[in-house]
């Protein structure tokens, strides 16, 4: 798809525009997000990422809308999975909940920030290195593999390599001040708890990206479709934590649903040589895969309680 300078600049727009409403209206006190209030963000959220797929689909036709849609289902349902790490890290933390949502905030904007990176060196590569799918492919099938047996999954703040750095560096409160991130206590700037939070969060997401960014690859190599089903994806993940983090119990499967798709988009980037799966019959897969594994969790969970 030719994108535009003006439809580059208008999907950055509307990205900066809704982020500056979120921090400087619904963010101006600490409060705790209520059920209601992350599930209108959610719809509105998901509203806007298929309503931007209609507008690829006026524009570019129906095999950019469908890559677009593609790559729009693998990041929302890792964003799914990777709710369930961020809940581990702010319980870790122990971050009350009127202040999650701050700390999530800039932790969704580093995300934007590192998936831009991600995508432009990773179009880098594979326009200067042919073989670079290969590669990409190997490294999704033995990550949906590896998904697939993992029994749990932990976290370990203590081991985050740069989070041990900052400690050293900075002095840090012994609790939380606030929504800051660092406050200036007898004439000195130190960090908050927050701060480390904020931290494991945006390192944490590199490892997510290491995922999300070769899938999404191996459906388009259009930079424009890769960074848009990223971030109107990620824009959502927010609210959705909200809706789902008291839940994610009850998704028991979904790790063997997100594991078939890496597999297949895997799959997909090795064969592209000798065989092109179409779009529809990707996008058909993938929203099968997630569908069934979300739903086959509901009914186990439900049987069970």
């Amino acid at each position: 798809m030719d994108a535009s300078i003006w439809l580059w600049a208008g999907v950055i727009g509307f990205i900066v525009v809704m982020l500056l409403i979120d921090l400087l209206i619904f963010q101006r006190e600490a409060h705790e997000v209520s059920m209601s209030e992350a599930i209108k963000w959610s719809c509105f959220w998901v509203f806007c990422g298929l309503a931007f797929g209609g507008i690829v689909f006026l524009i570019g036709g129906s095999k950019p809308a469908g890559e677009y849609m593609a790559g729009y289902l693998i990041e929302k349902s890792l964003s799914i999975d990777n709710i369930f790490i961020f809940a581990l890290i702010l319980s870790y933390f122990a971050v009350p909940l009127k202040y999650q949502h701050r700390v999530l905030f800039f932790g969704v904007l580093g995300a934007l920030v590192l998936r831009a990176i991600f995508i432009v060196l990773g179009s880098a590569i594979l326009e200067n290195f042919a073989w670079a799918i290969y590669f990409f492919g190997a490294l999704l099938v033995v990550t949906g593999l590896k998904l697939a047996v993992q029994k749990e999954t932990e976290v370990h703040p203590e081991r985050n390599l740069i989070l041990r750095l900052v400690r050293r560096i900075s002095p840090m409160t012994p609790d939380y001040r606030g929504e800051a991130f660092v406050v200036k206590e007898a004439g000195k700037w130190i960090a908050t708890p927050l701060l480390a939070v904020l931290i494991v969060i945006e390192t944490t997401d590199v490892v997510f990206a290491i995922d999300s960014i070769p899938a999404i690859f191996a459906i388009t190599q259009d930079t424009f479709i890769v960074f848009t089903s990223n971030a109107f994806a990620i824009l959502g993940l927010r609210a959705l934590y909200f809706v789902f983090a008291g839940a994610m119990g009850r998704f028991v499967y979904l790790k063997i649903g997100l594991a078939v798709i890496l597999v297949f988009v895997g799959i997909k980037m090795l064969i592209s040589d000798l065989y092109h799966i179409p779009i529809g019959l990707s996008l058909g897969f993938i929203a099968l895969a997630l569908t069934v594994s979300i739903v086959t969790s509901l009914r186990a969970t439900r049987e069970v309680t």
